[in-house]
């Protein structure tokens, strides 16, 4: 790619992520309940960087900051990956694209709700035709998964945790590695696959380092 047509792409990506950063949909156009509140689209991307955090949805904490993990499933996450908060908050190095761009809201147990429907089939597939560059793109929670990997994901988030390496052994273009998310309510799931901790995040953190530098 020539200079020019860098930047030709990069004008583009800047004005792709502001139509998403100003989008209504689901408060003006939802499908079902609006969203309760004033959207918030939150997500960090750059066209040099080669990986990607694909999660759910913003929490509460993060619809108020509007910066992505800014809360205990952020600082477990870094730890997951072995990276600095400088690093992970680097959108040269490290694209962050949660399945829903706005906080969901909660449900009547005081969860988060779902990602909102609206979101990923409105921006998904532009955005990703924007980023070519990503050669790792970590699938964190089932949502993300089901929707990357399609009919390749297995029935149970388990189950397509356990298969990592036939993701992240498939061919050309970017590879995908599933993982559960870093909430504190995991705690349980990772206590009893412990293959986990001792096979998947070395790989993990090996790619990070070589992907971020």
């Amino acid at each position: 790619m020539s200079f020019s047509e860098e930047v030709t792409a990069d004008g583009r990506l800047a004005a792709l992520v502001e139509r998403i950063r100003s989008c209504r949909l689901c408060a003006e156009q939802p499908q079902g309940a609006p969203l309760p509140h004033e959207p918030r689209p939150v997500l960090r991307v750059s066209s040099t960087a080669r990986l990607c955090l694909c999660s759910q949805a913003p929490g509460t904490r993060v619809h108020a900051s509007g910066t992505p993990f800014t809360d205990p499933s952020g600082d477990r996450l870094r730890g997951w990956m072995g990276v600095t908060p400088e690093e992970f908050y680097d959108p040269r190095r490290l694209a962050i694209v949660p399945m829903g761009f706005c906080f969901p809201g909660l449900d009547a147990g005081g969860g988060d709700l779902p990602p909102r429907r609206e979101c990923a089939p409105a921006w998904r597939e532009e955005l990703f035709e924007a980023l070519p560059n990503f050669e790792l793109v970590l699938l964190v929670g089932q949502y993300a998964q089901r929707w990357h990997l399609g009919k390749r994901a297995e029935k149970s988030l388990t189950a397509t945790v356990a298969n990592w390496r036939s993701y992240v052994a498939e061919g050309a273009g970017a590879k995908f590695l599933p993982m559960p998310h870093p909430s504190w309510r995991n705690n349980h799931w990772i206590k009893r696959h412990p293959w986990f901790e001792a096979e998947l995040l070395p790989y993990l953190r090996r790619e990070v380092r070589r992907l971020m530098g």
